[in-house]
């Protein structure tokens, strides 16, 4: 349609918004078009007449270049969760019979222990399991805290069981240890990485399966780390007293076995985030993508739960070997070696 003219001067006059359907180009309609992307994306639009007579998809932001209009099918890599019965349970078990022949063959005497341990493990993960539907059930931070307090005090002990050697004051020492290093990295996940706004909404989601995890690693970290002090103490005794003789202070005297116990305490996590993805897919990136989450998901919290496991680990071992060293060397530089004992 031509554009009038002015009479003052040449500049066109905007056309008055009098449009009808019957002056839109040929191409244009109001009968919707359907385009389909092959990543499974669906995008639907109308074309109505637009006032500058071309037509342009409705709800079409000219600055944007979006369509609002569009929705997505589920993603391929969405998988199906299969929940286990408990006659699959009952068939993995069986391979644990592998176990069995093997001691026989071999002579290992294990036969009691591969039992005693099969048996724990299915009890204790089914009463963990009634636990934790509990404590889901309710999602009340006190309960959830409570739980995390009493997970903290079993991975103390359980350290300290692992060990060949006590002495006064090592329980106390684990426990400090496990408490402050997993509290302190569990703290750090629920307020730095993960958004308060998002874990409060259901707390025990959250924070048990992240505890566990730390828990489990810094618990290995601490058993390690107070095995290889308490041992190098005994086997290097002269040594170290020699040392404290010649003038030395303990920390002189202390210093390789303190040194040497955390570095066997912090190897084991490091061996692993040296192998990660290559060898193994760890647990969590495991069951997630079992339960169908994205594998990029599935990495970036592994990537975390990695980093958390590393801090933990490092800390809490750190801390009971120094608070070892203090129990075991008293001010006046001795060593207090009539304190270890072999359990």
């Amino acid at each position: 349609m031509p554009s009038r003219r002015s009479r003052v001067g040449m500049r066109p006059e905007p056309i008055p918004h009098r449009l009808t359907i019957a002056d839109a180009p040929p191409d244009t309609s109001t009968k919707r078009k359907r385009v389909h992307f092959p990543a499974t994306v669906t995008v639907s639009f109308a074309s109505p007449v637009s006032l500058s007579g071309v037509a342009r998809p409705h709800g079409l932001n000219p600055k944007r270049h979006l369509c609002p209009d569009i929705t997505h099918s589920s993603s391929p890599l969405r998988m199906n969760y299969h929940d286990l019965t408990y006659l699959d349970v009952a068939i993995a078990a069986v391979l644990i019979l592998i176990n069995g022949i093997i001691s026989l063959l071999m002579r290992l005497d294990l036969e009691k222990r591969l039992l005693v341990a099969s048996v724990r493990t299915v009890v204790q993960l089914l009463l963990v399991g009634l636990v934790l539907k509990w404590i889901f059930a309710r999602d009340h931070p006190a309960a959830v805290a409570g739980l995390m307090l009493l997970m903290s005090c079993i991975a103390g002990t359980a350290a300290v069981r692992r060990t060949d050697r006590r002495f006064k004051g090592i329980w106390t020492s684990s426990l400090i240890a496990v408490m402050t290093s997993s509290w302190i990295v569990i703290g750090v996940a629920l307020t730095a990485i993960l958004s308060p706004n998002e874990w409060l909404q259901s707390p025990a989601q959250y924070a048990i399966p992240l505890m566990g995890m730390i828990l489990g690693n810094t618990l290995n970290g601490i058993s390690l780390g107070l095995d290889r002090f308490t041992d190098d103490l005994v086997s290097k005794r002269n040594e170290v007293e020699l040392l404290l003789c010649l003038g030395g202070t303990r920390w002189d005297a202390a210093r390789p076995t303190v040194q040497s116990a955390i570095r066997t305490g912090m190897i084991p996590i490091i061996n692993s985030m040296m192998v990660v993805g290559l060898v193994s897919l760890p647990g969590m990136m495991t069951g997630q993508i079992l339960a169908g989450a994205e594998p990029m998901s599935a990495v970036r919290y592994q990537i975390v739960i990695m980093f958390l496991i590393a801090a933990g680990s490092a800390m809490g071992t750190t801390l009971v070997v120094l608070l070892s060293f203090r129990r075991l060397f008293n001010a006046r530089h001795q060593f207090l070696a009539d304190r270890l004992t072999r359990r």
